[in-house]
């Protein structure tokens, strides 16, 4: 089942492996062969015989940073388009449907001159709201969208739907699915050993003879999504404004989704040109995890993604560096949740020598056993749930964060002093050498687990090469291992200064009550459970239910403790929510 509505379980699994304590690896060397094709690509494969399956993938290294302004959204949108198959799978008449698609080129030309027209009347005044608004359509807009339904509905009788994912399934491949982020997008699938051949064939063809179809209307479904995701949801939209905020230069102020006026206006040429740059093999990593040979594979390799040209020319370098903020910023928000302050300060990228005392420093706080549960919850009653703190990671920029929500009466002011009250003893106090042992423990462990998984071993080796280095899963246990109560003591003091916070600060809507078992979660679980349970809400096809539904099963034992209450919330509300629509209830929502 390809989730296109419901991609937010990539998503998942990108924040269960991406998040602190997550980023750490076993204490043992991970085999890994490391092999570049002649045009640029790079393979990492690590053998694996206990079962006959390959999970299989790869990630372009492009993601929201590396959008321009006006075509926002569309690496996201990319996600998308490469299910639509190419010149060979997902058409019955591949020359008939070109012919067709180049009309509607034209048509969305002509409409762009109207959009042009109206932007202009908006600056001046003359219009009002979304120039997209269908009471701003003007007569001549009215007739090319006429004409553009009439040739989608010409080109649908040649499209096979789904075709793609129909192979996979048919020859035994399973949980076919893709996820963006800011700095990557990644293409996965779990493959029979017996059929990995047909894995190199079909990602190198969709590289190789990729075909937008289907783009307008699929732009639309992405559209659809945002809404759905940020416009609808009580909280995603304060927190896309809150991140536009805390971004000043970088261009992670970009939402993944994009912005509305963007993703509505990005035509397939914009597209062709993002493809050509950042999906050439020179700008992927591929990885296979377990049950072939190596020889075997990378012969497969040279002959499928080998006669991929290198692209003419390399992808941009982010050169924009994030400047200096000179003075704490602050933004408050009334929504249907539970009252609570967020604090973020900037930090270093993946590969920065300090993020792994910021990931030893963050569990220190984090956790029913860290200090800010001790400190807010159980001395001082503060707050409720679990206070959290963690270390995001970006390939050029990270953030720290700590956050609480308020127990009744507890005023804002409060509960921020108090978060910061425990910044204020790292600061001054140095680590006891038993609390620092533990936490070192803690994260062995959690990483221990997370490399059983073929699955999740692929996604580690995918995310840990866009952002810079693969082999952080066989060095940063060491890394870990060497940090210092000094060293924690010295991030403390280098990385929260006072000029540099940014507040967010959430009241309770009148009237309103949190649903009572998402108010039991806390932190990134939290914002996790909201986006998904918002999805599922939204969602009328079962079996896209049942897709999502194995794939969060799958994702529970491999997660860390934090996330699991959160895993089975979600799992519980898919199910609740395949039983209503059996039932008849809710097709309408």
């Amino acid at each position: 089942m390809i989730l296109r509505r419901a991609s937010f379980v990539a998503g998942l699994v990108a924040l269960v492996l991406l998040t602190g304590s997550a980023l750490q690896a076993q204490e043992a060397n991970v085999p890994v062969t490391e092999i570049t094709l002649e045009n640029g690509m790079k393979l990492l494969l690590v053998e694996r015989h206990e079962s006959p399956r390959v999970a299989a993938g790869w990630a372009a290294h492009a993601g929201s940073v590396n959008e321009e302004s006006g075509v926002t959204g569309i690496a996201h949108l990319f996600e998308h388009m490469m299910f639509k198959g190419t010149t060979t799978i997902g058409t019955t008449d591949h020359k008939a449907e070109m012919a067709i698609m180049a009309q509607l080129d034209q048509i969305r030309s002509e409409m762009d001159v109207e959009y042009t027209a109206l932007r202009e009347a908006k600056r001046r005044g003359e219009v009002t709201g979304s120039i997209y608004l269908p009471e701003n359509q003007t007569p001549r807009l009215a007739e090319l969208r006429e004409k553009m339904k009439e040739l989608q509905e010409a080109q649908r009788k040649y499209i096979v739907n789904n075709e793609y994912d129909k192979i996979y399934t048919n020859q035994g491949a399973t949980g076919l699915n893709a996820g963006t982020n800011n700095d990557a997008t990644v293409y996965f699938i779990d493959v029979p050993s017996n059929r990995l051949e047909l894995w190199f064939w079909m990602e190198s063809d969709r590289l190789l003879n990729a075909v937008f179809r289907e783009f307008y209307s699929e732009r639309d479904v992405v559209r659809e999504e945002r809404r759905m995701r940020v416009e609808s949801n009580p909280t995603a939209k304060y927190e896309e404004q809150f991140d536009f905020m805390f971004w000043g230069s970088l261009p992670y102020h970009h939402p993944v989704v994009g912005w509305p006026s963007d993703v509505e206006s990005i035509n397939r040429a914009q597209a062709e040109h993002f493809f050509s740059t950042f999906y050439a093999p020179n700008n992927i990593t591929a990885a296979l995890v377990g049950d072939f040979q190596t020889d075997e594979a990378v012969a497969l390799a040279k002959k499928y993604f080998g006669r991929i040209p290198r692209g003419e020319n390399d992808p941009p370098e982010i050169v924009t560096e994030e400047i200096e903020q000179l003075q704490e910023r602050r933004m408050t928000a009334t929504a249907d949740t539970n009252p609570s302050v967020q604090i973020r300060w900037h930090a270093v990228p993946f590969v920065h020598r300090d993020s792994f005392a910021l990931d030893v420093m963050t569990d220190i706080l984090s956790g029913r056993t860290g200090r800010l549960y001790k400190a807010l919850v159980e001395g001082e009653a503060i707050a409720t749930g679990e206070p959290y703190a963690f270390f995001s990671a970006n390939k050029y920029a990270g953030s720290l964060e700590v956050g609480a929500e308020l127990a009744d009466g507890v005023s804002h002011e409060r509960a921020e002093a108090a978060l910061l009250a425990e910044l204020e003893l790292l600061k001054k106090q140095p680590v006891a050498e038993r609390e620092l042992a533990k936490v070192k423990n803690q994260s062995l462990a959690n990483s221990f687990r997370r490399l059983q998984s073929n699955f999740y071993l692929l996604l580690q080796l995918l995310f840990y090469d866009v952002l810079g280095d693969w082999q952080y899963l066989n060095t940063s246990s060491a890394a870990i291992q060497a940090v210092t109560a000094d060293d924690v003591m010295r991030v403390a003091n280098t990385y929260f200064p006072e000029t540099g916070k940014n507040v967010l600060w959430y009241f309770r809507k009148e009237g309103a009550e949190e649903d009572p078992e998402l108010a039991a979660l806390s932190g990134q679980a939290k914002t996790m459970a909201k986006q998904a349970i918002a999805e599922i809400n939204q969602t009328t096809d079962p079996a896209e239910l049942q897709g999502m539904l194995a794939q969060i099963q799958s994702m529970k034992s491999q997660a860390p403790p934090e996330f699991q209450a959160a895993l089975e919330l979600i799992a519980q509300r898919a199910q609740e929510r395949i039983t209503a629509l059996a039932e008849g209830i809710g097709e309408e929502e």
